[in-house]
């Protein structure tokens, strides 16, 4: 899902690559690929600011987005460390049992 981001330089494990806002938005996020689990019981949703929307989704992924559900903010950094140009990627939460990954899951 999403267009991909790249690195513009060398990133290394543990850099801040992104921080931003979190819109709660009234979606149903089984059917919506653009939004992130926004609550530990599943129940709301959010769409962030930010590239992070189109990191794309990974078994192995390069990036942890640490979410701060009482601010409604979020920070993603370097999971290990990142090259110039390699595309950045998550490991969404909600793989495994949102609607609108069930294909994508088959594949990972």
């Amino acid at each position: 899902y999403g267009n991909g981001v790249f690195a513009k330089e060398d990133i290394k494990k543990g850099d801040l690559i992104e921080r931003g806002l979190a819109r709660v938005i009234p979606v149903n996020g089984n059917d919506c690929p653009y939004v992130f689990t926004w609550s530990e019981d599943r129940t709301k949703w959010a769409l962030c600011s930010g590239y992070a929307t189109f990191y794309n989704t990974s078994k192995d992924p390069n990036t942890k987005m640490n979410r701060d559900f009482e601010n409604n903010t979020f920070e993603i950094y370097a999971d290990k460390d990142i090259k110039k140009d390699d595309e950045l990627t998550h490991r969404y939460r909600s793989l495994g049992w949102r609607e609108c990954f069930s294909d994508l899951n088959k594949t990972l």
